[in-house]
């Protein structure tokens, strides 16, 4: 039976099931999802998913629930400064922007800043499921499928979920419903599952 979702509480059923927790029915897949939404509906988005996780916490299902934004953040600030990227960005001309582009993405390094980064979240506690959220705020910076693909080599054992702010066909992710991010096809629209 498929669920009616029409907003992050909906998903409630859903993400406390068995079924989901131990990740059936996939077929051999990897165990992620994507919750696509509205980027118009930004802020009810953000305080449901605060919603859920606490009422996953209640039910004793732990969620490692990761903003995107604040973790490059906490990367960039480690590692360069923030003042001093603000001073870099600050001292560039209008068309040098796409050099800063590539100078947050350096200072973020998905392979060997950012992804191990999550897997040391996650290697601090015994979590059931990962949520990411905040892929609004960081892109163009970092994309939505990069950081699914890199994903791939250390999250396998919990389910894993995408808040999208925009639209996922099941093989092409538009962040904002306008701009293509990129291909993916390795997730699952968790809009179209059933318990």
């Amino acid at each position: 039976m498929k669920t009616e979702i029409n907003s992050v509480t909906d998903l409630f059923p859903i993400v406390s099931s068995e079924r989901y927790l131990k990740m059936e029915a996939l077929g051999g897949e990897i165990p992620f999802w994507i919750y696509p939404y509205d980027i118009q509906k930004e802020a009810t988005v953000e305080l449901e998913i605060k919603g859920l996780v606490q009422k996953l916490k209640v039910q004793n299902i732990s969620v490692l629930c990761l903003d995107l934004f604040e973790l490059s953040v906490s990367i960039i600030q480690e590692d360069v400064g923030l003042d001093e990227m603000f001073e870099i960005e600050q001292e560039m001309r209008a068309d040098d922007k796409y050099d800063f582009l590539r100078a947050t993405q350096s200072a973020l390094d998905i392979h060997n800043r950012f992804i191990p980064k999550i897997k040391e979240l996650i290697d601090t506690g015994a979590y059931q499921i990962l949520f990411l959220k905040g892929i609004g705020a960081v892109y163009p910076f970092i994309r939505s499928h990069i950081i699914l693909n890199n994903l791939q080599s250390i999250v396998k054992e919990m389910p894993t979920l995408l808040f999208f702010p925009g639209e996922y066909t099941g093989q092409a992710l538009n962040i904002f419903g306008k701009l293509k991010d990129d291909n993916y096809y390795r997730a699952f629209n968790i809009l179209e599952y059933k318990l």
